[in-house]
């Protein structure tokens, strides 16, 4: 029995999602317990490319239960949706599938509204949120006005909820944001049935979850964006609305602290994101271009062009530090491929001269910062058919072992391109 916890160390799109496909193989059950649909984890399996945004990644095996955690906020048009085209591709997506918490939160169309409508508001001080309603659920799970997905089975609750809120809603989305109200008769119908299609997936994923765990099986507790999103431990307010560090894994998934084991923390072998928010490391030259290109730097979710830039160690060690990680998992390193010269963060400058090596709270100090560079030689070698460690160049090599040197944590996974093969395995998590 072995509970793992697999979690991005940058601003998210690190390839948690091929991550969490490779170590499902070995679990019984693989849990998302953070987020909404406003992620997208991509997967390339036999050439076949799949792209979840609320399904965890585990579900292409065939033999393992995947599981939307309480944590999770659940569009159920998407859920459906996405449910319909893996079964359209033969793929198994039924109640013993695919299971849902009761007490996961629904993003109703008035979060939807209010997301656009306040970012279309701030103009050029939006924060670049995906528009997909997930921060308006989370403030309603905070002020306990939610919809939750048991409410979806009980039509006196659902009514009474939405009827409230759309009132709240609408006074806000007509008298202040300048835009139209949400009616409340066809969300209660339209979500009724939504509920009574969902009704046999729909389950207590905690008990269920503890039966795995007695019974000796293995569990794999997903996180859906990156460390630097979290809404405590991030950017602020450049952040999701959740908490996708080791710890919120418990809490969103209803886990028990002393159930973990182990934490995988997925590197980038360079650092992006999207929307708003600091980049200390962003380029916006060639080499920039080189890896906007190469990587296929794209929204998932959104097919928005991702900002790219040098790996920076500062964020990827402060992750280290939150979640406690025991094995790092580097991803997409053949983009690098070509590049003669590497520059790797290794501390921030502040604006007195002094050499930090954390990530301020404030976004006036740290953009007042200057990345502090440390150049390694590249390779030009074609790495993508390693799958050995000594089969990669000796300067490849010296890449990651600095990688690691830098985030106190050891190497524990190398992919050298999209594919399930190809992927150099240094470590068994689950030993």
């Amino acid at each position: 029995m072995a509970c793992l916890v697999v979690l991005g160390t940058q601003w998210g799109d690190e390839g948690k999602g091929k991550i969490v496909d490779l170590l499902a193989e070995q679990a019984s059950a693989i849990v998302r317990f953070q987020g909404g649909n406003n992620a997208g984890h991509t997967l390339v399996v036999d050439g076949d490319k799949f792209i979840f945004h609320l399904v965890p990644s585990g579900v292409l095996h065939q033999d393992k239960i995947c599981y939307i955690g309480n944590g999770v906020v659940v569009d159920p048009e998407v859920l459906l949706s996405e449910m319909a085209k893996l079964e359209a591709k033969g793929i198994a997506a039924g109640p013993d599938k695919i299971r849902v918490s009761e007490r996961a939160q629904v993003i109703m169309p008035y979060h939807q509204a209010l997301d656009l409508a306040r970012e279309k508001a701030k103009g050029n001080q939006a924060i670049g949120t995906t528009g997909r309603g997930i921060g308006p659920c989370y403030e309603d799970k905070a002020a306990r006005v939610g919809v939750r997905m048991v409410d979806l089975l009980e039509p006196d609750t659902l009514a009474d909820k939405v009827e409230t809120n759309c009132a709240t809603k609408n006074y806000l989305l007509t008298g202040y944001l300048n835009s139209e109200g949400i009616p409340a008769e066809p969300i209660i119908e339209q979500y009724l049935e939504f509920g009574q299609r969902l009704a046999p997936h729909i389950t207590d994923v905690a008990v269920e979850l503890d039966e795995v765990l007695s019974d000796q099986g293995n569990v794999l507790l997903e996180g859906a964006q990156g460390t630097h999103l979290d809404i405590d431990h991030g950017t602020y307010p450049y952040v999701t609305s959740s908490n996708p560090v080791a710890g919120s894994a418990c809490t969103g998934a209803g886990v028990g602290v002393t159930r973990l084991e182990k934490v995988m923390g997925v590197v980038k072998a360079y650092t992006t994101r999207v929307g708003g928010g600091p980049f200390l490391t962003e380029l916006e030259d060639d080499n920039g271009r080189w890896l906007q290109e190469k990587g296929a730097e794209f929204g998932a979710t959104t097919g928005r062009p991702r900002r790219c830039g040098w790996l920076d160690m500062v964020v990827v060690r402060h992750s280290v530090r939150l979640s406690g990680i025991t094995g790092l998992a580097v991803t997409k390193l053949d983009v690098l491929t070509g590049l003669d010269t590497l520059q790797v963060c290794v501390g921030y400058k502040t604006a007195d001269g002094e050499v930090i090596q954390r990530v301020p709270a404030s976004l006036k100090q740290l953009g007042a910062c200057t990345p502090v560079y440390e150049d390694l030689p590249g390779w030009s070698e074609d790495i993508t058919g390693c799958r050995a460690y000594n089969e990669l160049p000796a300067n490849c090599q010296s890449y990651l072992e600095r990688l690691a040197e830098l985030a106190g944590a050891p190497l524990a996974v190398v992919s050298v391109g999209p594919g399930r093969e190809q992927t150099i395995m240094l470590d068994d998590p689950w030993s």
